[in-house]
């Protein structure tokens, strides 16, 4: 059963879009979120002058993929500074380092390794990174502390915006009250649940995700789109066909990856082209719909 965990977030100068300072309590590590335009203000925090781990991010525009970029440094403040003249894409850095003197050059390259390996798993980003690369070689002891300071690091990255590390597609946990007992015949977690839309000869297949609603890799895609179909969900299989991840294959198209959209209907309407409800168009492999779940689950709670 996870454990929850408390973050604590230090507005510098008291505006959400400045520098932060983030901690998770009773951990070793922190990190320091800093605009491109505030670089020079790091050079007052000791916390920069560091060994570390950075994450250089493009503002998200759209439906595109943004761009990002993860490295490591001995001196992490002084490595931003050669990047701020030599990469242009990126608008916001979020580095990370140790509030003791623990962390080496071994421990930073094998995060930065393990950092790489995850967000290209996550596929969130458009990585600017070339190859992964090398782990360096650590005791086992110090595997295992770079493991946990790596979960920190993607639960401070999500928590400030940036869920670089989050698969799209994770099984969520929730544990329920130790008096309680579940029912024969309840209701499961529809974000557990593979769910099906058939429509026109096209099949598609998506799960429900705490943030929204998932449209899975291979899905089948109408070509067309009617009047009815909303604007929005239009403009974004536009994107989508433009920058690769739908596909033409015979009289339609296919997902090449799995993609977020913020509800069931908006998926459904991108995949029939024309208007649809999403909770009463996506089945259980047992032919319940998605609505009929979500009922349950409301009356269970």
């Amino acid at each position: 059963m996870p454990i929850g965990k408390s973050i604590r977030i230090y507005l510098a100068d008291a505006t959400v879009s400045g520098i932060r300072y983030a901690e998770v309590v009773n951990w070793t590590g922190h990190a320091v979120a800093c605009p491109r335009n505030r670089l020079g203000d790091l050079s007052a925090w000791p916390e920069t002058v560091k060994p570390g781990v950075y994450f250089l991010f493009e503002a998200r525009l759209g439906d595109t993929k943004p761009l990002a970029y993860i490295g490591e440094s001995e001196n992490v403040v002084g490595r931003l500074t050669s990047h701020d003249r030599e990469k242009d894409f990126w608008n916001e850095a979020v580095l990370f380092t140790s509030k003791d003197e623990n962390l080496t050059k071994a421990h930073v390259k094998f995060l930065e390794a393990t950092l790489v390996g995850l967000a290209r798993q996550a596929d969130r980003y458009d990585l600017e990174n070339g190859n992964t690369p090398p782990e360096s070689s650590l005791p086992r002891a110090d595997r295992d502390a770079m493991a946990e300071f790596t979960e920190n690091i993607r639960m401070v990255l999500g928590t400030l915006g940036y869920p670089i590390l989050e698969p799209l597609i994770r099984q969520s946990v929730r544990p329920s009250r130790p008096e309680a007992t579940t029912p024969p015949n309840s209701a499961p977690n529809p974000g557990l649940l593979d769910l099906v839309f058939r429509v026109n000869n096209l099949v598609a297949h998506g799960t429900v995700t705490d943030e929204g609603f998932v449209l899975k890799k291979g899905s089948q895609v109408s070509r067309n789109n009617t009047d009815s179909a909303a604007a929005r969900v239009v403009k974004t299989k536009e994107q989508l066909l433009a920058d690769g991840r739908l596909k033409s294959e015979g009289d339609h198209l296919v997902l090449q990856e799995d993609f977020l959209l913020s509800s069931s209907s908006y998926a459904a309407v991108l995949v029939a082209g024309t208007s649809r409800s999403g909770p009463q168009s996506w089945l259980t492999a047992d032919g319940r719909t998605l609505k009929a779940i979500e009922d349950a689950a409301i009356g269970d709670a």
